[in-house]
């Protein structure tokens, strides 16, 4: 299935999707290697192409993942939550959002695929500098993903919790992930959505955010 949506569709209304992902249809892996082959077309700094996609549809390993991710997720979720001030469209959504991040800690092993993008090296070795080009050579790939996947019907959400700690680490012996070569860029849930009519969301004003030639 493809939605056809302009770029400025796709790129407008690619939203976290979490309690509208459908946890009973399956995902073909012709799509989501159709979706990869769009995502490879991204930016990758010196052409370096040193990315590499776990995607995980086994069971156990699903589970085990989901277990991981919850260790980190449940105290997370239990912080306070920021405050926005009254009118800020942020703190509007607040509930919202805390209530389908719990629904995605609670599900993840029930989602048909979980993907993990990996770029290899380890950005900690650097400067802050080194780090923004590290990250630079695969956030862009991961997020055309996305778009990929929206445009198809599909949808996704880009999560890090399980990165936290020893996370990172118990997922690449789960998976045989190079640890040592290796770093994961975060763990996207990957499902057909239920229903496809998402929309731009709120958000600040462009006004409040951009500045010129000075701060």
């Amino acid at each position: 299935m493809n939605l056809n949506l302009s770029a400025d569709e796709v790129l407008t209304t690619t939203r976290s999707v979490r309690k509208r992902l459908d946890l009973d249809k399956p995902v073909p892996r012709e799509v989501l290697m159709e979706c990869l082959e769009i995502a490879l077309q991204a930016p990758t700094g010196s052409n370096a192409q040193g990315w590499q996609w776990m995607f995980v549809t086994d069971p156990v390993k699903k589970q085990a993942l989901a277990d991981i991710y919850r260790v980190n997720a449940v105290p997370y979720l239990s912080q306070p939550k920021p405050d926005y001030g009254e009118g800020d469209v942020r703190g509007e959504r607040m509930e919202f959002v805390g209530g389908s991040a719990r629904y995605l800690a609670e599900n993840l092993q029930d989602v048909p695929v979980l993907m993990i993008p990996c770029l290899k090296g380890k950005p900690e070795t650097g400067s802050l500098g080194f780090g923004a080009s590290f990250w630079a050579s695969l956030f862009p790939a991961a997020w055309s993903y996305c778009l990929a996947l929206r445009n198809r019907g599909l949808g996704s959400c880009w999560t890090t919790l399980h990165l936290l700690g020893d996370g990172e680490k118990q997922a690449a012996e789960v998976l045989g992930i190079p640890y040592d070569d290796y770093s994961q860029g975060g763990l996207f849930p990957i499902a057909y959505t239920k229903g496809t009519d998402f929309k731009p969301a709120k958000r600040l004003p462009a006004e409040q955010l951009a500045h010129w030639d000075s701060w």
